[in-house]
């Protein structure tokens, strides 16, 4: 929205100061400084009103696991669904700071909401039934694909969009390894969406946790789409997929980076509020967007690595306990294997964010090896 003020500079040459509108990096810092502003500036009212509506994250009792009952029975009561500060201020801050116009953003919203949306009525499931169980599975996977093939066929039936988003790359290749999926891009893209979407909710179990590992990853995916939007960058220097709205979507990360910065004023050890379904299912819903809106949706795996590892470590663990009747791990997600193996939970957070820095540079370090 802010965007069309340059367009005002030719009025008056004491306007020529909003020229400055036009340019995705000053719009993206905006965006950034607004979502963070909005979170920190809401957050304690967010969190009286989750609190007086008593709407407190419930812990799993002793009878399912004992040991994490014990570690975690502190908690219990802290005030969850605290996503909505996260996805109301990313909302708010890219409706203000990008083009709207941009099919990207369309998506990216869409997708915000849908998910977070969902999210929403399971962490209100759960604590109006006073339980950790939520929606069902089932019906979950269901609106996630919904949601994600919507968003998908957008873009894959827009003229303008269509031939970019059915191309598949590789990581550190120049070249797409498909030029065009076809019908299958309305396959695998959803699935990018669903599966970045399940596995932050996955990584959600550990104060500041998900939200610390947001900002690295989102941090790289600003550059990355930065780089997709700018013809020369992306065609003559990097040679790494272009299009000339998909700088647009910078700005958005650069809302998704301050917005989960803001919520990681509240949610870092020990938390007073905790993001729910609410903030992760929607921030995985918007990483995996992000990925498919600069053609890098198979370097998710290496930037948003931590987020891989949560969601692989569920796998393997019920995959290993159908098949052989033992578990790898202690208790998965991963995070929680740690702390049964003795580790403070801080140090789990500290590290498990070290691990997300290292990922998302490594990432960062493919656009070169080609």
């Amino acid at each position: 929205m802010l965007y069309y003020l340059h367009y005002l500079k030719d009025q008056s040459e004491y306007l020529d100061i909003l020229n400055v509108f036009q340019y995705q990096t000053f719009r993206a810092a905006g965006a950034a400084l607004t979502a963070f502003l909005l979170s920190v500036v809401l957050g304690n009212r967010v969190i009286l009103k989750l609190t007086s509506l008593k709407i407190g994250q419930p812990i799993r009792t002793k009878e399912e696991v004992h040991r994490l009952a014990e570690l975690h029975g502190i908690k219990t009561g802290t005030p969850t669904m605290g996503g909505i500060l996260i996805v109301g201020s990313v909302i708010v801050a890219a409706l203000l700071w990008t083009r709207l116009g941009n099919p990207f953003i369309h998506t990216l919203v869409f997708v915000t909401l849908a998910t977070g949306f969902l999210g929403f009525l399971d962490d209100w499931k759960k604590v109006t039934k006073k339980n950790s169980k939520g929606v069902s599975s089932r019906f979950k996977l269901v609106v996630q694909f919904a949601a994600a093939g919507i968003a998908v066929g957008y873009l894959y039936f827009l003229p303008a969009t269509s031939d970019y988003i059915s191309q598949l790359y590789l990581p550190s290749v120049k070249y797409p390894v498909v030029q065009d999926m076809g019908i299958f891009t309305l396959v695998f893209l959803p699935l990018v969406i669903v599966g970045a979407s399940n596995a932050v909710n996955l990584t959600d179990g550990l104060d500041g946790l998900a939200s610390g590992c947001t900002v690295t990853t989102g941090l790289a995916y600003a550059g990355l789409t930065y780089v997709a939007g700018h013809q020369i960058l992306a065609q003559e220097y990097l040679m790494v997929p272009f299009h000339p709205s998909a700088g647009e979507v910078s700005i958005f990360c650069a809302a998704l980076v301050g917005a989960a910065l803001g919520f990681l004023w509240f949610n870092c050890h020990p938390a007073r509020v905790f993001m729910g379904d609410t903030g992760s299912l929607s921030i995985g819903g918007m990483l995996g967007m992000i990925a498919i809106c600069c053609k890098q949706e198979l370097l998710l795996v290496i930037i948003g690595f931590v987020f891989v590892m949560e969601a692989m470590s569920v796998i393997l663990q019920v995959a290993s306990f159908k098949l052989t009747g033992k578990r790898i791990f202690k208790m998965s997600p991963i995070h929680h294997h740690f702390e049964l193996l003795g580790w403070e939970e801080s140090k789990v957070i500290n590290r498990f964010w070290i691990i997300s820095i290292i990922a998302a540079m490594i990432g960062l370090m493919t656009l070169k090896i080609r």
